[in-house]
């Protein structure tokens, strides 16, 4: 069962799957209980809207979204890690509505991430 799901991410009852990640057929799993902190960011022109997936930053990687360049919101998940999952769901209130329901650590507004 999901508490989120669209064509590119899915919140299930253990984890987030995102399709398309690495690579275009395969798909990440993160466990909400490796996730350190989740950032809420707005996305601009400058930032992120224009790269379709993967990244110019390698402090982040963008998973394949052909719709992200008409997107506004999107997500960066912590995983303490050295590279962060920059998501952007089809509808993010109901996103990060699943993520706070299965996440200990509060959904923090976050200053634009330069993809």
């Amino acid at each position: 069962m999901s508490d989120y799901a669209d064509s590119r991410i899915e919140c299930t009852d253990a984890d987030v799957r995102i399709r398309g990640y690495y690579v275009p057929w395969c798909s990440k799993r993160i466990a909400y209980r490796s996730i350190r902190s989740i950032r809420r960011v707005e996305v601009g022109a400058l930032t992120g809207r224009g790269r379709i997936w993967g990244t110019a930053n390698p402090r982040y990687w963008a998973n394949l979204d052909p719709r992200r360049p008409r997107k506004r919101v999107g997500f960066v998940l912590d995983t303490g890690r050295a590279v962060r999952a920059f998501l952007t769901p089809d509808d993010p209130a109901a996103f990060e509505a699943a993520l706070s329901a299965h996440c200990e650590v509060p959904v923090e507004r976050g200053r634009a991430v330069f993809l």
